[in-house]
């Protein structure tokens, strides 16, 4: 009888010798224990169906073509207020670490994953990529969506400071007013 699989090892060590992960990326802190974080391979991101991309991508296009450019700043930074309301319920949280979580599992919600990080006093929310990674290369202003979301639930104003190059990384800067 062979020995008992851990599951969650076998799964990576399949992906990763099948070259659909890279090397981790860093540690997501859990309750029970870290839990390591991985990055796909551009390779792996085609086996996965996104409809949405060429959806989004085309829609930013076309709302480009009939916008001025703060018309579709207002209509981006709308949806990230809806997307907020969405995950709150339209009320902020607790305090403001609490309030930095709910942010964290609302940008989870529409597919990322983000850790806080402290840089030199001020608190930064990164992720090892991006919801949107298919549509930001192309229109980089989508992000504003992101950064409204996070700034809506925090309740301070947040900067958004994203990687767009090769694999795109979610990065945001809270101004706090501290």
């Amino acid at each position: 009888m062979l020995p008992p699989v851990n599951t969650s090892v076998f799964t990576r060590c399949v992906l990763y010798s099948c070259d659909l992960t890279s090397s981790q990326t860093g540690i997501q802190r859990g309750t029970r224990k870290p839990h390591f974080a991985y990055e796909l391979t551009s390779e792996a991101e085609k086996l996965f169906p996104k409809a949405y991309d060429a959806v989004l991508t085309q829609l930013i296009a076309v709302l480009k073509g009939q916008l001025t450019p703060d018309a579709l700043e207002k209509a981006l930074r709308e949806v990230g207020s809806a997307l907020a309301r969405s995950q709150t319920g339209g009320k902020q949280h607790g305090d403001f670490e609490t309030r930095l979580r709910v942010a964290l599992t609302a940008l989870e919600a529409i597919g990322g994953t983000a850790r806080i990080e402290t840089n030199g006093g001020n608190c930064v929310i990164t992720s090892d990529g991006c919801p949107l990674a298919a549509v930001v290369s192309e229109h980089p202003e989508v992000c504003r969506i992101a950064e409204t979301l996070m700034s809506e639930i925090i309740g301070e104003k947040v900067q958004e400071r994203c990687d767009r190059g090769g694999s795109p990384r979610c990065r945001f800067e809270v101004m706090t007013k501290r």
